[in-house]
């Protein structure tokens, strides 16, 4: 379906600069954001398409269409003036041929979310047909379980957007569904935001020609010198696959509060116990050092101007990169409060506006010229994290339309790290989704990463205990 531009009711503007990365990143296959639920009972179609209609009319983004311009090799946002997104459904017989196509031990809700991540709407832009934003599908499973998938293109819908549509989606669903005196928060955009860059407070994303001449040299010249995890097939066509770090919620509660005490953030201690995770898999010795990059993502809607809702559509996150140090027998600690203090001083720096530009141009460049990173993996970082994690708790709600599980995450089999972490804290208990490129990396090697990473969380809480 085509939208034209020239209709007196459909609205249009031209994507951002940080917009646009995104626009150049997800045909490659990074920027593919996906939600699936898990539910015990029957979704009921209508309610659920309803809701999805009501969602586009309160955030116009994701109503909106992606638009391409071969002659100036832009994008536009076009947004038609009703709801148009609809719902495919997948029979048992037609979840079951996808769920065997990559027969593996792990759950048909997981292997779901691959396939979801895989589903790339937006590989080829075609200028003759303007691309949805937003799909949904319904997959039915044995044993009475159905999964509810939404994907949506990162640029459109960020971590917190994420979050923010989950809760006004399951809202909804729950008060359609006999949930009575549920009240649904939505938001009240008036049409498609603009970009991040439009609401950075002034002077706060200025950086003089020189500075930025010699940033930009900077970041070129350590990733040169970045150490990578071992890639196992770097020719071969990728995808995103996922690994499940859980805890129970005792060593959750454990982990939370030591970094309480520490005053150091969860993302800094996930990402430190990474580092050492892949220096002591490499099996180099102590002595030797390494540089490797991480990448920390965080929600900027809180310190724009104006300040933007929680539940405002669209992408709001920056990235601050940092480089690390690292040899054997580090402590767990240490390294965590190194992580966390050169993620603080960047950020007190406002390096998460001022350094916005360069990293947008890094990643296109990296896109554009795959021989520029090692073995044209496209790896810019060894591992992301963000800034905070996803905090959820059950509720009636959530047995109303019987949701046991869910799992949120992007692709990054494209330009990105080797690892990026969607922590949740769900229930008291940590779950990341731990999304990697496949096969640049096996599932076995990246189970066997995620396993170590577990044992030195627990094992540097417990002796800090």
């Amino acid at each position: 379906m085509s939208v034209s531009p020239n209709s007196a009711e459909t609205k249009l503007r031209p994507v951002g600069a940080t917009e646009l990365s995104w626009c150049k990143a997800v045909p490659g296959g990074t920027g593919i954001t996906v939600l699936a639920l898990l539910l015990s009972k029957p979704p009921n179609t209508q309610i659920l398409q309803n809701a999805l209609h009501k969602l586009q009319i309160s955030h116009p983004i994701l109503n909106s269409k992606l638009h391409y311009n071969p002659t100036s090799n832009s994008f536009s946002y076009l947004t038609p003036p009703t709801p148009h997104i609809q719902i495919h459904p997948f029979d048992l017989q037609s979840t079951s041929q996808i769920l065997h196509q990559n027969p593996i031990s792990v759950s048909p809700l997981h292997l779901i979310l691959e396939h979801e991540l895989n589903r790339n709407s937006w590989q080829d832009p075609d200028p003759s047909s303007d691309a949805d934003l937003f799909f949904a599908s319904v997959y039915t499973l044995e044993d009475d379980k159905w999964v509810v998938a939404l994907r949506l293109h990162t640029s459109a819908c960020d971590r917190a957007s994420a979050v923010a549509l989950l809760s006004e989606l399951l809202g909804m669903m729950g008060e359609g569904g006999r949930g009575g005196g549920v009240e649904v928060e939505l938001g009240k955009e008036v049409g498609v935001s603009l970009g991040i860059e439009e609401y950075i407070p002034s002077g706060e994303g200025n950086k003089p020609f020189w500075a930025r001449g010699v940033d930009m040299l900077g970041y070129s010249l350590n990733s040169l010198r970045l150490s990578n995890f071992s890639f196992k097939d770097s020719v071969s066509p990728r995808e995103s696959r996922v690994v499940r770090l859980k805890l129970n919620e005792e060593d959750t509660n454990q982990i939370l509060s030591s970094c309480e005490c520490k005053e150091i953030k969860l993302c800094a201690l996930l990402a430190a116990a990474g580092l050492i995770a892949s220096h002591t898999l490499k099996g180099i010795p102590d002595d030797h050092w390494e540089k490797y990059a991480v990448a920390t993502l965080m929600d900027c809607r809180s310190i724009l101007d104006p300040a933007l809702s929680s539940h405002h559509m669209g992408f709001y996150h920056s990235a601050i990169m940092n480089t690390h140090d690292v040899k054997g027998g580090e402590n767990l600690w240490d390294l965590a409060k190194r992580v966390h203090s050169s993620f603080e001083n960047a950020k007190n720096n406002k390096k998460h506006f001022s350094d916005m530009a360069d990293l947008n141009f890094l990643m296109c460049k990296a896109i554009e010229n795959p021989s520029l990173t090692p073995s044209g993996s496209l790896r810019t970082s060894l591992i992301s994290v963000f800034e905070e994690p996803m905090i959820e708790h059950s509720n009636n709600m959530h047995q109303l339309i019987g949701l046991e599980d869910f799992i949120g995450c992007s692709s990054i089999h494209g330009v990105g790290p080797s690892m990026a972490i969607f922590d949740t804290i769900r229930d008291g208990k940590l779950d990341c989704a731990c999304v990697y490129p496949f096969p640049l990396h096996s599932r076995e090697q990246m189970q066997e990463f995620v396993d170590e990473m577990k044992r030195i969380v627990l094992d540097g809480t417990i002796l800090m205990g």
